[in-house]
Parts: C-alpha cells; structure tokens; sequence
C-alpha cells in the first residue's frame, strides 16, 4: 500500500515503508523513549536475536481514502512522565511527516508497550 499525491507534474508514490521509517525515527528522537516495540511479539524476539533494530519495527500506517493514521508501538525510560513523552512524539511525528514527505496524518496514536530501566 502506497500513499499517493497528486501534484502538478504527476502522481507520486510513497511506499508505507518509507513511512514507518520517518515515523520511526522522529518517534525514538524524542526524549524518553528508548526503543520501538513490536505488535507482534515473534517477530519482535526475532529482531532481539537477530539485533536488528528497524525504525519502522513498531510503526502501523493505515490509508482509507486520503486519510493517512498512524500507530507508534514506543518503549520509554523509566522516570519519565509517559504522557509528556507521548505528546512529544505525536507533535515531532506530524511535523517530520508534514515537512519530508508532504503528508498530513489525520491522527496519530502512540501505545507505550513497556518501561524499561536505564544503567
């Protein structure tokens, strides 16, 4: 699935992958959040085997129509308050997709899967 937007010389693709790794990283560039975590829990202890940390690891992109949502699976630092960090992710997700791709995400929600305490 692709997001598809109409410009004045044509029709541009941008592929769900693309996405989820620009989610992704403005999602772990926020203070407080120290990993991504996964819907699927197999997959997530393959990536932990395998260390394969991906950015678009825990990151659902829906389209319906020209209505692009968007689902961040977060892990964030013990200590800090969740719902700050998650407001911080849903603000810094909208404007990194607004400004590199061009996207308007008509909402964004953030699901903390765990707290994880830093050494």
């Amino acid at each position: 699935m692709a997001v598809k937007i109409q410009t004045n010389y044509g029709l541009i693709d941008i592929d769900n992958n693309v996405i989820s790794t620009v989610v992704g990283g403005a999602a772990t560039d926020n203070y407080g959040v120290v990993g991504m975590a996964s819907k699927n829990q197999i997959r997530d202890n393959v990536n932990e085997i395998l260390k394969k940390d991906s950015y678009s690891r825990g990151v659902v992109v829906t389209q319906q129509d020209n209505n692009v949502s968007i689902e961040v699976n977060i892990i964030v630092s013990y200590g800090t308050k969740i719902s700050e960090v998650c407001k911080n992710v849903q603000s810094k997700v909208k404007y990194n997709l607004k400004t590199m791709l061009g996207i308007t995400a008509n909402s964004v929600n953030v699901i903390v899967q765990g707290v994880r305490v830093l050494d």
